[in-house]
C-alpha cells in the first residue's frame, strides 16, 4: 500500500488476514508459504500465515521484481547483476554480472534462468551455478518473456514477437507488429497470445508463428493478457477489463472496475466458475479489491423461455 503497509486478504471473501508495516519498492514474489519483497534496502521473507519475518538480508537497489520458482529466488541489481538465493533461508548461491541493466522479471524454466538486458540481449544461465549457456541479440531491447522447456516467447521494442529455441537461443521465428510488444505472452496447447502498442490482441501458431487471428482493442494495453478457461482478459489504461474468446478473438464482454487498474488482473487457478481479482485505485475510496466470476445463465423452465446466453455467461 502507498501508506507503507503490506496487507494480506482472503481471495474468497476479501477479509483482511494481516497488516504489517512494510514499504515495498517493487511487486513481491510468493512461494507456497512465504512472500518475498525488497523493503528499504533489505530483502525480506515473510510468512504467509501472519506476515512475520522469517529472514532478512541487506540488498542493493533493484528495478525489477523478484522471481520465485521451485525453491529458487532470483533477484537483479541495478548495476546489471543477477543473484540466485536459496529461498528457505536467504543464503546467496551465486551472482553473475551480465554487463547491462536487466529489463523486466527474469524467467525460469527447467534448469535455466533467462534474463533480458537493456542492450538487446537474452541471456541463458544455468540455475544451479550461474554459468552462461548462451546469449542472443535481438533487434531491440526485449521485454518480459515466457520461458518454457523448449521455447522462449518474448516481445521487443523493435515491434517483433520472437520465438527462441531454449536449447541454444536460435531464433525459430518472429512476427512483426505495429508497435512494441507488451508484457508476458500467454500460450495454450497450440497458440501464443500477446498484445502490442498498435492496440491489437493477436494469436499466432506456437510452432510456425503464423497468425491465426487478430483483434483491435478499444483500450491502450499496459500488460500481457491473462487467461480464465476459454477467455482472454485484457487490461489497460481504462477503468475496465475486456474479455475475448481464445478460439477466434471474438469479444466476450466488458467488466467495469471501481477506478483505474493498479495491477494486472490475477486469475485464481483451478476454480470453477472461472474467477479473477482486480485491484483499482479510486480517488474517493482508495484502493479497491474486486472479485469477479463467470456465472452460468439459469436453466430454462416452462415459465422461462429459452434465450440466447450472454457472451460470457454473465458476470457478477
Amino acid at each position: 500500500m502507498d501508506d507503507g503497509h503490506l496487507v494480506a486478504r482472503d481471495l474468497i471473501d476479501g477479509r483482511e488476514l494481516w497488516n504489517v508495516e512494510a514499504r515495498l519498492s517493487l511487486t513481491p514474489a510468493a512461494s507456497n508459504d512465504m512472500i518475498f519483497a525488497i523493503e528499504s534496502a533489505s530483502l525480506v521473507a515473510r510468512r504467509q500465515d501472519d506476515g512475520t519475518i522469517a529472514w532478512k538480508s541487506a540488498f542493493a537497489e533493484s528495478r525489477t521484481p523478484l522471481v520465485w520458482d521451485n525453491s529458487w529466488l532470483i533477484a537483479t541489481l541495478t548495476a546489471g547483476t543477477v543473484v540466485a538465493i536459496r529461498a528457505s533461508d536467504g543464503h546467496e548461491i551465486w551472482r553473475d554480472e551480465v554487463g547491462a541493466e536487466v529489463r523486466g522479471r527474469p524467467a525460469l524454466a527447467a534448469d535455466r534462468v533467462y534474463v533480458a538486458t537493456a542492450d538487446d540481449r537474452i541471456i541463458a544461465l544455468q540455475v544451479e551455478t550461474g554459468d552462461h549457456l548462451w546469449e542472443r541479440r535481438l533487434g531491440g531491447p526485449p521485454n518480459e518473456m515466457l520461458a518454457l522447456d523448449d521455447r522462449i516467447y518474448v516481445g521487443s521494442d523493435d515491434n517483433f514477437l520472437y520465438c527462441l529455441k531454449a536449447r541454444d537461443g536460435e531464433i525459430d521465428w518472429r512476427w512483426r507488429t505495429g508497435g512494441d510488444v507488451l508484457g508476458v505472452p500467454l500460450v495454450d496447447e497450440s497458440r501464443v497470445y500477446f498484445v502490442s502498442l498498435d492496440n491489437l490482441l493477436r494469436a499466432l501458431d506456437r510452432r510456425s508463428g503464423a497468425q491465426r487471428w487478430k483483434r483491435p482493442l478499444p483500450l491502450r494495453p499496459t500488460v500481457g493478457p491473462a487467461r480464465t478457461q476459454d477467455l482472454l482478459i485484457v487490461s489497460g489504461v481504462t477503468p475496465s477489463v475486456r474479455l475475448y474468446q481464445m478460439r477466434d478473438g471474438a469479444p466476450a464482454g466488458e467488466v467495469a472496475t471501481d477506478g483505474d487498474l493498479a495491477s494486472a488482473p490475477y486469475v485464481i487457478p483451478k476454480v470453477d466458475p472461472p474467477t479473477f481479482v482486480v485491484v483499482a485505485r479510486n480517488v474517493a475510496k482508495g484502493e479497491m479489491l474486486t472479485l469477479i466470476s463467470r456465472v452460468s445463465p439459469p436453466a430454462p423452465t416452462e415459465a422461462t423461455p429459452t434465450q440466447e446466453p450472454p457472451p460470457v455467461g454473465g458476470i457478477k
